[in-house]
């Protein structure tokens, strides 16, 4: 079993400025002065450990901004998850998370995968002036707001002209959210989206 070094995460934080977390990062950090977590020991890996361990060690309201991808979607429980990030990240601090769209027509081939997602899967965790639809928050407090959702249209780099026509549908659909919420309701297995992108912004302390 890993023995998470709580001093050892307590002085990585007090020597960078912001703090940013890169949950999940794998093989690639988005940001070098991140600090890089995930299970398994990769070279750019700062702090090796379950994300549940690793989040619990981290004191109250230090994050300035957690960035994820292609991490959420293997959690098993997204309620806890969201609610150490909640008690961890700064009042103003954001989230930024990218997932694979539950259309991603690759989502099921990963026997890792655990939660798929869609426009409305933060707005039962956050404030959502966004969207139309309303969803009920289950009486959780509510610490976060959504900022901003974009769905991300693509292929494999290996199928460039089908990568060209999903990125100019994105473009479409991405200009309005009424063209967003009308996607997924109606077209989203028709023309699967490949990725969800979304910013939460803390509000509440």
């Amino acid at each position: 079993m890993q023995i998470i070094d709580k001093q050892g995460i307590l002085s990585k934080i007090e020597s960078i400025s912001p703090v940013i977390l890169d949950l999940g990062c794998g093989e690639h950090k988005m940001w070098k002065h991140a600090i890089g977590v995930d299970l398994i020991d990769y070279d750019n890996v700062d702090i090796v450990g379950d994300v549940y361990e690793v989040l619990s060690a981290i004191p109250n309201e230090v994050v300035d901004m957690v960035y994820s991808s292609h991490f959420f979607e293997h959690v098993t429980d997204l309620g806890k998850h969201m609610d150490e990030l909640a008690r961890i990240v700064k009042k103003d601090g954001h989230l930024q998370i990218i997932v694979p769209h539950f259309s991603n027509p690759y989502f099921y081939s990963d026997y890792t995968h655990k939660i798929s997602f869609g426009l409305y899967s933060f707005s039962y965790f956050a404030q959502d002036h966004l969207l139309k639809r309303k969803v009920p928050t289950y009486h959780r407090e509510i610490k976060f707001t959504i900022q901003d959702i974009h769905l991300i249209f693509k292929s494999d780099r290996a199928f460039y002209f089908r990568y060209g026509l999903k990125w100019m549908f994105g473009k479409l659909i991405n200009a309005s959210t009424y063209l967003k919420e009308f996607y997924e309701e109606n077209m989203c297995y028709l023309f699967p989206c490949y990725e969800i992108k979304y910013t939460l912004k803390k509000i509440k302390s």
